[in-house]
């Protein structure tokens, strides 16, 4: 044992100076162990304010309400979420929600939450989005919104199917795409991606009890729980692998893809595109969406943007506030600045 150094290193995402412990690091631990035990929970897990939009015929789209001392302009955003998952990706948490900070800057947004399951079939379940889902769903937002071109959000899948159907009919009322983790393909977990699942899956209980004085972090923890247990039982769930394996097995980033008979082909998107990938994303790793963007020959500018994350963090992870967020932002700016600022005038709605 002589000459022998034992070294402790902590885990990820815990810095050593985080694991001293002061009083009010002590005060804070015990705030929220108690808010846990009388609460059930930590995060405020309450979904932002919207109204539907329209009759019950056609997709759900709905308009998120604004506070009552502002009143949005600019072209509307809508979220597009992926058909495998709930829409709640935009929405995980009070504090933590995408649908909130951009609905709370003044923006005019709304959400697509067709969360019944789609055709199993991929190439006709693709088809039904990009052909019908979608394009009505930007109809509404821009007719609701004055007639404004629409800016496009979307995470995973739903940032394909956003600039397919941008591809598909250069007609729609649509001001731009911004894709954020867009999943090309079906990208299998290889061994030592399950090694890596298993030792944060090992590790976690003792990171959360080194931050347990970390009110954010605890509340994210929730959320991503509360996300994966919804997207456990969402109805599309089994729709995501075939569909992306289907975009995979297709000429996506060459000549297009065929979908109802005819050809869809990237290169005739003919407005401007974000791409936003996480530096940790597996499922949409950094040099797939790096591809995915080379495809947009058409468009009059394409950014390419990486930030931290993995597929769900990178949209709405802690850090993402400051960078996803914010590449966001200043995209959305841009927005306004070529098609200008209108106030909208809030329309009766159905409140949900």
């Amino acid at each position: 044992m002589n000459g022998t150094v034992f070294a402790f290193s902590p885990p990820n995402g815990v810095e050593p100076h985080e694991m001293i412990v002061s009083p009010g690091s002590l005060y804070s631990a015990v705030s929220n162990v108690t808010c846990k035990l009388l609460n059930g929970r930590i995060a405020d897990l309450g979904r932002v304010p919207a109204d539907r939009v329209g009759g019950g015929t056609g997709p759900a789209v709905h308009r998120y309400r604004s506070p009552e001392w502002l009143v949005p302009a600019g072209p509307p955003v809508l979220l597009v979420p992926s058909p495998g998952a709930p829409a709640r990706c935009f929405d995980l948490r009070r504090g933590g929600s995408l649908a909130e900070h951009v609905a709370g800057a003044g923006r005019l947004a709304y959400l697509l939450d067709e969360h019944r399951a789609g055709p199993a079939d991929p190439e006709a379940g693709l088809t039904e989005w990009v052909r019908h889902i979608l394009p009505a769903a930007i109809r509404r937002v821009s007719h609701d919104a004055g007639g404004q071109p629409v800016q496009l959000v979307g995470w995973c899948l739903g940032g394909v199917l956003a600039l397919l159907a941008a591809a598909d009919d250069p007609g729609l009322p649509i001001a731009s795409v911004a894709a954020i983790a867009p999943t090309t393909g079906l990208r299998r977990a290889g061994p030592a991606d399950r090694l890596a699942d298993l030792e944060r899956r090992l590790l976690r209980p003792y990171g959360t009890l080194l931050r347990i004085d970390d009110r954010d972090h605890l509340a994210q923890l929730e959320a991503a729980d509360h996300f994966a247990a919804a997207l456990r039982v969402h109805p599309g769930r089994a729709l995501t692998e075939p569909y992306a394996a289907f975009l995979g097995a297709g000429d996506l980033t060459g000549e297009g893809l065929r979908l109802g008979g005819r050809r869809v082909d990237l290169a005739r998107v003919g407005v401007p595109v974000l791409a936003v990938a996480g530096a940790g994303d597996r499922t949409a790793p950094p040099r797939a969406v790096r591809d995915l963007t080379l495809a947009l020959r058409s468009s009059p500018r394409v950014r390419f943007e990486i930030a931290p994350g993995d597929h769900l963090s990178v949209l709405t992870g802690i850090r993402a506030r400051a960078t996803t967020w914010s590449h966001l932002d200043r995209w959305l700016d841009e927005g306004i600045l070529r098609h200008g600022i209108r106030p909208h005038r809030r329309p009766a709605a159905a409140t949900v």
